[in-house]
């Protein structure tokens, strides 16, 4: 099974000239905790990085940083850890467990940004399908038990 079907589309983006406080803005808006900082190819927008609320905070806030004076690309992650839409959802899983990371932007076949995978996303998707799992069990002992 592979990832490109469990990723969101709908990506919140960034450029890495971006301030702060646009890059907040851009957050609040959206209600997502992560931006994929992206930059323009011929074929699309390519991700190079991602910022987080985490980031915001640790490295802007927490710092005292001036956020008017310091852009996106300034602090966000580089080390980013991408998935292809082609990739298996579960080498995938592995992967992010091995990086320690809850967000991983998917790609399609040019390098472009497809949607985004999260942890989040992933669990509440698998729960489901657990779940509609076990009501299969429930059902099939149901109707050995021979209640009507």
């Amino acid at each position: 099974m592979s990832i490109g079907p469990f990723c969101n589309r709908d990506t919140a983006t960034v450029y890495r000239e971006a301030s702060i406080p646009e890059a907040a803005k851009i957050m609040r808006q959206w209600h997502v905790g992560c931006l994929v900082v992206v930059e323009n190819s011929e074929r699309g927008v390519k991700p190079v990085g991602i910022v987080t609320d985490h980031d915001l905070v640790i490295e802007i806030l927490a710092t005292e940083l001036e956020p008017g004076a310091v852009t996106v690309g300034d602090i966000m992650s580089i080390n980013l850890l991408l998935a292809r839409e082609e990739d298996g959802l579960w080498e995938t899983l592995h992967r992010m467990k091995s990086k320690g990371v809850r967000r991983v932007p998917v790609t399609d076949a040019d390098g472009c940004l497809a949607g985004l995978i999260t942890l989040d996303d992933l669990l509440d998707r698998l729960l489901s399908e657990f779940s509609d799992l076990l009501k299969i069990c429930d059902l099939e002992q149901h109707r050995d038990s021979g209640r009507p």
